[in-house]
């Protein structure tokens, strides 16, 4: 057997234990590592495993290391994520001056923070987050469009609605 250093009872207990965090556990990933631990303990071979989860043989052996030595908490994930390019008080700074303006751009926010924060950020997808948590749409820049003439849709309105009124008639007598 593959895993013979480890009593029964132990590997009944660990076993049972892995069962309970596969069935509660929602990322893929932590259950992944479990389920190589648990198959490991089952009997499975290195191979078997590897063939079973398609994962490397290291990897399993490593997983395996970190539950013996951590317990389940050797399945949480140890990366921190990527630092954001502004401080939280600067991005505070962003979204209150981003509220307070009554139309704005895409280009004036990238100038805005290049100017003034010295951030450009690689992915459109920054931008349009920092004009989400202003509560702003990025599709939509202002409830007003800023470059309506109001009298030249003032003039158009009597000319549509007399076409409409028309097209009314004429559908009403099936001409």
């Amino acid at each position: 057997m593959a895993n013979e250093g480890v009593s029964d009872n132990s590997k009944a207990a660990e076993v049972e234990e892995l069962k309970a965090f596969i069935s509660k556990q929602r990322d893929a990933r932590q259950v992944k590592k479990a389920l190589a631990v648990k198959l490991f303990y089952q009997g499975y071979g290195y191979e078997a495993i590897i063939a079973i989860l398609d994962v490397s043989m290291g990897s399993v052996a490593n997983w395996k290391q970190a539950y013996e030595a951590q317990g389940l908490s050797g399945f949480q994930p140890r990366h921190q994520g990527r630092q954001g390019a502004l401080s939280p008080a600067d991005r505070a700074a962003v979204i209150e001056w981003l509220q307070q303006k009554p139309i704005w751009t895409l280009g004036e926010l990238e100038s805005h923070l290049a100017s003034d924060y010295d951030v450009v950020y690689e992915s459109k997808q920054s931008y349009y987050t920092l004009f989400q948590d202003a509560g702003l749409s990025w599709k939509k820049t202002s409830k007003v469009n800023p470059k309506a003439d109001e009298a030249a849709v003032a003039a158009k309105k009597p000319r549509l609605k007399a076409c409409w009124c028309a097209t009314g008639t004429r559908l009403n007598r099936g001409t």
